[in-house]
């Protein structure tokens, strides 16, 4: 029997198993990650205001894995052997006939003092912290702000902090403290959120005006202190600074001979084929792969690369050729607490909807219907 090994148990490494089931039933199929757990991070947004607990969002997935006859390996990757067809793990070696690399990227933290500030899509003690540090507030400033890693343009996440930048403005106006507690946005670039579309850059910044959310935009980030952020056009106080700076490949792949790109991602081609790799893929934030530069880092896309991978990865192990092309599509709701602003972009063009109450009960009904696979 052939078996494929996933790393990951993210978005993409869960994709790529559930596609491979669904159209092999008897491949073997084997996850690896510290945990058979999924924590759903496009709803951290909502733990500091309390809609939702930490145990809402992590996911147990023994129950999925045993209803797709998956098999877990507990353990970290630490390498690879054979071409690929070794994975090294903390836990153990595990051999396959297949792989599809979906561990996710990590995050560039050289700025002198990132240690004063909170990366909230590390997960829930980092949101954690930032709910318990706002309940402490009695009056000051919120900055918040992201960057990009210079060397690969699509390696950035920030369409979570204007939702966390949102949502604290709605939560602090229902608390009654937003008139004591200020919001500014902070980035290096002159209209944050371009791979959003320029309409959608217009109601963000717009959004921002109407709220009353300071901005400081289109200078480089030198650094932080524990009570400013720091930039080439002058430094500006901060209580409380929320970053999201930009994504590299996980330190693992420094001890393999990997094909690797400016960035430290995995360079992969238009089927999530790793370059100069046989029946070696990858999913999701590890890669970089051919597109627009305005292709984003977020769980969506990560599902449609997870998914031609699978496709691609099987056509190769059953003789055939991996012709499956990953569809590039950027799809989110920009959320508030209280209204959504739903955006999309593709190769031919894109949309960016003023925000809506529907959509943010439409979100939260995905939420619910994409987990409801996993439960």
């Amino acid at each position: 029997m052939k078996r494929i090994a996933i790393i990951g148990t993210g978005f993409a490494a869960l994709s790529a198993a559930r596609r491979l089931r669904q159209l092999d039933k008897q491949v073997g199929i084997t996850v690896i990650g510290p945990r058979p757990e999924l924590v759903f991070l496009p709803s951290l947004i909502w733990l500091p205001s309390g809609k939702r607990r930490a145990e809402d969002l992590r996911i147990p997935l023994q129950n999925f894995f045993a209803r797709n006859r998956i098999d877990f390996h507990a353990g970290e990757a630490t390498g690879l052997e054979t071409g690929g067809r070794t994975v090294l793990t903390t836990g153990g070696p595990v051999d396959n006939d297949g792989l599809v690399i979906a561990c996710g990227g990590r995050f560039i933290k050289k700025l002198p003092g990132i240690e004063h500030a909170i990366t909230p899509c590390e997960g829930i003690a980092a949101v954690e912290r930032l709910r318990e540090a706002v309940r402490a507030m009695q009056s000051g400033t919120i900055a918040l702000g992201f960057a990009g890693n210079p060397n690969e343009p699509s390696a950035m996440r920030g369409g979570p902090i204007f939702e966390f930048l949102f949502c604290l403005d709605t939560q602090l106006r229902r608390e009654g403290r937003r008139d004591r507690i200020g919001l500014t946005f902070f980035n290096p670039m002159p209209n944050p959120g371009n791979r959003l579309g320029e309409k959608a850059v217009a109601r963000l910044l717009g959004e921002m005006l109407r709220r009353g959310i300071g901005t400081r935009l289109g200078h480089k980030l030198v650094g932080f202190e524990q009570d400013r952020v720091k930039t080439e056009g002058g430094e500006f106080p901060a209580d409380l600074i929320v970053f999201m700076p930009g994504l590299t490949g996980n330190a693992w792949f420094d001890a393999t001979d990997l094909p690797r790109s400016p960035g430290g991602l995995i360079k992969a081609d238009a089927q999530c084929r790793v370059e100069g790799r046989e029946r070696v893929y990858v999913a999701g934030d590890a890669g970089s792969f051919p597109g627009p530069d305005w292709m984003p880092k977020q769980a969506h896309m990560a599902d449609l690369q997870a998914e031609a991978a699978a496709e691609n990865l099987l056509a190769e192990l059953n003789g055939g050729r991996p012709e499956n092309i990953f569809k590039i599509e950027l799809l989110c709701v920009v959320d508030s607490l209280d209204a959504g602003m739903l955006v999309k972009r593709t190769p031919e063009g894109g949309l960016a909807l003023p925000p809506l109450g529907p959509m943010h009960h439409a979100k939260a009904f995905f939420e619910s219907w994409y987990l409801r696979r996993y439960r």
